[in-house]
């Protein structure tokens, strides 16, 4: 698993734009207004051959300081809590803040590395002066950057690429499934886990996940073992706040990059809301196999075209989920639970599954005969051949003479035929068009 890298600190000391430098893109909303990052980014990113995860926390649109307080001090307890390494980003220009003090006493509580950024450094020379002040905060690495600039983001890239390369990570025994059962919370993970884990299972062990209140249980059925971990309820942001909610991404990133597969755990009595999406989202993004669980069917009054019309509505909501099985249960009751492990194992199999490629061809000639690729800009598109790159999630790349033609469109029903053919229920997979080397 990749490791963790937060960017947290107080609001408007230019967490964002250095965010964006770092995964040189620039995906969050930079302002000088606080509060204007509306959602904590999350992107994959390398530095010097290591890879991690770039966490942005955003900043925030308090209504009073006490709040304001509250929110980051959260923030840095989230941080501290899942993150391997933290870069605590500081404002050189502005100097040092009561809040920095309040942060760096959380962080300070717990064993994890800390680089304390002071940010806004754009000449090193002049700002000298700045910089002493923060020596006060206690931490082992101070580097002075300029966020905005790009200046001295390699010296700091390094420390992080070191602390890194002395951690450690526990081995995931790879003959257990792991199911990550991800959602909102009340929406009944909690006694989903634990009605798979009751009586009638044999508890293996409990283990302690790595913050205090995710737990991996490692459950037994028809011989088969399987890890449940339980992200502890991925929390909506406060309407009467607007606040953001500083767990949900982070909590989900580092649950579902574990996870085999994601059970996405819906409330039936309250409907698909705009946060489950955005956890569906994350899961669609890592490319893991997903089933879609509608909890508490038992109190939802129904006819017997209710199922029907329910998956209907929620493949419409989450066209990107259009491969995954949709559920109905209740956790309380025990009703299907156990098809989930059933589900979860025969879904595993899809996302690790290989086709040869003489199948595998003899598909596509099938579908090019059917449905040629449009002539665009009056070029004639001709593919060649496809073959299977790797497996979780199964990937294939068709070789082509004019890859940049082809319209995604296009690519959707040739994904369409792979799926009539070859199943891959429950499973996302990729596509890719390459060019055809002259001399193949």
């Amino acid at each position: 698993m990749k490791p963790i890298v937060a960017i947290v600190g107080r609001p408007n000391v230019g967490k964002s734009t250095l965010f964006n430098n770092l995964v040189g893109d620039k995906i969050a909303i930079v302002d000088d207004m606080p509060g204007v990052t509306r959602d904590r980014l999350y992107r994959d990113t390398e530095w010097s051959g290591s890879e991690f995860v770039v966490v942005d926390t955003g900043g925030l649109e308090p209504r009073n300081n006490d709040f304001m307080m509250t929110k980051i001090k959260e923030q840095a307890e989230v941080a501290m809590n899942e993150a391997d390494v933290i870069l605590f980003v500081v404002d050189g220009k502005g100097g040092l803040n009561p809040l920095d003090d309040e942060i760096a006493y959380i962080l300070r509580k717990k064993n994890k590395p800390v680089i304390l950024c002071v940010n806004k450094i754009d000449n090193f020379n002049e700002q000298q002066e700045d910089i002493y002040d923060f020596y006060g905060l206690g931490f082992e690495y101070l580097v002075p950057i300029s966020g905005a600039h790009k200046v001295n983001l390699g010296d700091m890239l390094d420390i992080v690429v070191d602390i890194i390369g002395r951690l450690e990570f526990p081995e995931e025994d790879d003959s257990i499934l792991k199911l990550a059962v991800i959602g909102k919370p009340n929406a009944g993970k909690s006694s989903l886990v634990n009605r798979l884990a009751g009586e009638e299972r044999t508890i293996v062990s409990d283990i302690a996940g790595t913050t205090r209140d995710a737990i991996d249980t490692i459950i037994e059925y028809k011989d088969n073992k399987y890890m449940i971990i339980d992200t502890a309820g991925i929390r909506r942001k406060s309407k009467v706040e607007e606040s953001l909610e500083y767990y949900s991404v982070l909590r989900a990133i580092k649950t579902i990059k574990r996870a085999d597969v994601c059970i996405l755990m819906l409330d039936a009595k309250e409907g698909l809301t705009e946060q489950d999406k955005r956890i569906a989202g994350i899961a669609a993004e890592e490319m893991k196999p997903i089933i879609v669980v509608m909890n508490k069917w038992d109190l939802v009054d129904k006819n017997t075209h209710t199922m029907k019309k329910v998956k209907e509505e929620l493949y419409a909501e989450l066209p990107f989920l259009s491969y995954a099985p949709i559920e109905f249960i209740s956790a309380l009751t025990g009703q299907r639970t156990t098809n989930l492990l059933e589900i979860s194992d025969r879904i595993y199999e899809e996302y690790t599954k290989r086709i040869s490629t003489g199948l595998l061809n003899t598909i596509l000639k099938d579908a090019i005969l059917m449905n040629n690729p449009p002539t665009r800009k009056g070029r004639l598109v001709k593919i060649n051949y496809a073959t299977q790159v790797s497996v979780a999630p199964p990937r294939f790349v068709l070789f082509c003479n004019y890859p940049e033609l082809i319209h995604f469109s296009y690519a959707r029903y040739i994904e369409n035929k792979f799926r009539e053919a070859f199943g891959f229920d429950g499973t996302p997979i990729m596509i890719s068009f390459e060019k055809k080397n002259s001399d193949d």
